[in-house]
């Protein structure tokens, strides 16, 4: 159990999908922590400390301690701040299922989403037949459910709802209207939102577009 004069570090980028599970996870908790805003072209001294492995964001940092990979970081919050907004479900099944779904969002859905964006021809079009086909996929995971844990937003959604920042950059780039293939995984996305810990943690899909223009830019990928 978290205990009140616990310190909250997380290091993280305003536009990875990643980090931002990390940072709805603590939205929903309510937990203050602190945000520090990495610079994936110089990374700081304290991310290369607590990250020597992969070097990488989101880390979360607990009471000087680190969690690093970001499914493993809501997990970790999921279960130290337990008694507000439970995230996995309580049931060993629906626990293992949700965690299938959200390894499967890591492997199906981001590993082709990004091909679509820094690739060209014919391994563009495979990836984003690839990336369609998991969204449908996940759709029909969903069902009628207001969440894909039921009525209650969870795990599965953290993992997937930081996706639809993106959403506007695949489109672009794919030349293709997600919301075409999959309008209830749209009507979810909207669903999601409208709340706050996800509202003031997504950023604008327009901004994440232009980002990734200079991203490809920097390092000719056009």
């Amino acid at each position: 159990m978290a205990a009140v004069e616990d310190e909250v570090v997380l290091l993280g980028f305003a536009f990875s999908m990643f980090g931002m599970r990390a940072r709805i996870a603590l939205e929903e908790k309510e937990i203050r922590y602190e945000y520090k805003e990495e610079d994936f072209k110089n990374k700081s001294p304290l991310l290369l400390q607590m990250n020597p492995v992969h070097k990488k964001i989101p880390v979360l940092i607990h009471n000087g301690k680190p969690i690093c990979e970001s499914l493993i970081i809501v997990e970790y919050i999921d279960e130290i701040w337990k008694e507000k907004a439970p995230l996995l479900p309580s049931d060993p099944y629906q626990r293992a299922q949700a965690r299938f779904w959200a390894d499967f969002v890591d492997h199906k859905v981001y590993v082709p989403s990004t091909k679509i964006w820094r690739s060209k021809g014919d391994e563009k079009e495979f990836a984003k037949k690839n990336f369609i086909e998991s969204l449908k996929q996940l759709e029909e995971g969903l069902g009628e459910k207001e969440y894909f844990g039921g009525d209650k937003f969870g795990f599965v959604d953290v993992a997937l709802i930081t996706f639809y920042s993106w959403f506007y950059t695949y489109e672009k780039f794919g030349n293709f209207e997600i919301e075409a293939e999959c309008p209830k995984l749209i009507a979810w996305a909207k669903r999601c939102m409208q709340k706050e810990s996800i509202s003031k943690t997504l950023p604008d899909g327009k901004k994440v577009y232009e980002s990734v223009l200079e991203y490809k830019k920097m390092f000719g990928l056009n």
